[in-house]
């Protein structure tokens, strides 16, 4: 299927901290990919798949790649001076993080909040993992704000992207109260919180 994909060229010089199926965890990526997937998602490589993908839009290098079943086409942004945040939503299989036991033993399908975020200022390594906790905090204060009963999907992700520290260890905070937390939070809060809108 001819499905749509949202691509970030960072280039050289950038750090992401995400949970993506292809490049998580801490490290230098010179782009990310959100790929669109068909509902019912059937393949069981995401990984080998999200890197065909950015084979074929000449994404070289590390890189970090998400995917959802929601239109990627329908993302929506929010910033705050110099913060962008850019989220895709799909709602429709959502419900609580603390739930009881009810594994099926399938997986849950790709419905997905994705939300990637690009701050202009070099973070730490605690402050990229706390990024990464404060743009989930105001993902879940925007659909509840959204009047949703719910803390988000089994699949959402998260990726922060941010200047290398070359010339020293970068912002130590980002937790909501510090200025670059404070800057993302509400700029999360606002993309997620327009994507939910739709959909409630």
């Amino acid at each position: 299927m001819d499905l749509h994909h949202l691509v970030w060229r960072l280039g050289p010089g950038w750090r992401v901290c995400s949970s993506a199926v292809l490049g998580g965890g801490i490290g230098p990526r010179g782009w990310i990919l959100n790929a669109q997937v068909p509902g019912g998602y059937p393949r069981t490589d995401p990984g080998r798949h999200l890197a065909e993908i950015a084979a074929a839009e000449h994404l070289t290098g590390p890189g970090a790649g998400l995917m959802t079943a929601a239109d990627v086409t329908a993302y929506t942004v929010g910033t705050d001076q110099g913060v962008t945040a850019t989220a895709t939503c799909g709602l429709g299989v959502r419900g609580w993080a603390a739930a009881p036991d009810g594994d099926t033993g399938t997986p849950p399908r790709p419905g997905t909040v994705n939300i990637v975020v690009t701050l202009p200022v070099p973070l730490c390594d605690a402050a990229l993992v706390n990024a990464v906790a404060t743009a989930t905090e105001a993902k879940v204060q925007a659909l509840l704000g959204a009047g949703l009963d719910c803390s988000g999907t089994p699949t959402d992700a998260v990726c922060v992207a941010a200047p290398d520290p070359a010339a020293g260890p970068g912002e130590p905070f980002a937790g909501p109260r510090s200025r670059w937390g404070a800057r993302l939070a509400r700029a999360v809060h606002a993309a997620v919180l327009e994507g939910a809108l739709r959909q409630s």
